[in-house]
């Protein structure tokens, strides 16, 4: 691990979407095999975030729904901008559950009530809700978003970046512990479901939706 940094910010660019997670028409064309290496990827992915030693900051500057909100949700703090921003995990309504590691976090994060709002309804919620529900850290103006990300890795550098790491490790190591051993089977039904007729159903009268 490179010393000179101190953490990540993570956001984008553009100030209407942080991410909106996967890239369904490009998925749903994929062999099953395909896909399920994309998945076990994205997971991994997940997995390296939440596990990243340093502070890991998501400044939300846009929409994150379902993959981009579950890329917020392996961070240390959300920061997202005020206004008509949405987050939320639809995955619900698509037919298919909450990948089992962003599950497993998200229900660190928040109290099971939220957590079956979130999950039940597949709904996407502002700024000021997700901050009630405690999703996130704290709703700031746009363009103070990622100063407030790059405050907060600077703040903790100032105190101790090595405490910071074994702070976090009591806190992750046994929500990481569950992911990693259920994740084979957790993996292996939701890419069978991905492959199911409902759930394709529901992936292309989306795809439809999204075109128009």
């Amino acid at each position: 691990m490179n010393k000179e940094i101190a953490g990540i910010v993570l956001t984008s660019a553009n100030d209407k979407f942080f991410s909106i997670g996967f890239d369904i028409p490009e998925l749903i064309e994929l062999s099953e095999n395909d896909f399920r290496e994309f998945y076990l990827s994205f997971n991994q992915l997940c997995i390296d975030l939440y596990t990243f030693p340093k502070p890991l900051i998501a400044a939300i500057t846009g929409h994150a729904v379902a993959g981009g909100c579950i890329l917020t949700l392996c961070c240390d703090y959300r920061f997202i901008a005020e206004g008509k921003k949405l987050m939320g995990l639809n995955e619900i309504k698509l037919g298919v559950p909450l990948p089992y590691p962003a599950d497993r976090i998200l229900r660190q994060i928040v109290d099971d009530r939220a957590a079956r709002r979130i999950l039940d309804t597949g709904d996407f919620f502002p700024p000021e809700e997700t901050l009630v529900m405690g999703l996130v850290d704290e709703v700031i103006p746009l363009e103070r978003v990622v100063k407030k990300a790059v405050e907060k890795v600077k703040s903790i550098q100032e105190y101790s970046l090595d405490a910071f790491k074994l702070i976090k490790r009591n806190r992750i190591e046994k929500v990481e512990a569950e992911i990693r051993s259920s994740l084979t089977a957790k993996e292996d039904i939701f890419v069978e479901m991905w492959y199911t007729d409902e759930t394709r159903r529901k992936l292309k009268d989306a795809l439809e939706k999204f075109s128009k």
